[in-house]
């Protein structure tokens, strides 16, 4: 499963890999370090994502879309 988390400071939408959970990671567009939820904190969402084998999206407030 894939998380889709937007950056905070410039908007840019960033694809990541399951495993990027709970990990800081560096916008590409504007450097700086954000960090992408943990799946439990998101759970609901994950949940019905897992069971359409698609994809996740958080916003910069953490909502969740899938």
């Amino acid at each position: 499963m894939d998380i889709i988390a937007k950056c905070p400071r410039c908007g840019s939408v960033w694809r990541y890999e399951e495993s990027a959970a709970d990990c800081r990671r560096r916008c590409l567009k504007c450097n700086i370090m954000f960090k992408v939820p943990k799946i439990n904190e998101i759970s609901e969402a994950a949940e019905r994502v897992r069971g359409a084998k698609g994809q996740l999206y958080v916003d910069q407030d953490g909502n969740t879309y899938g």
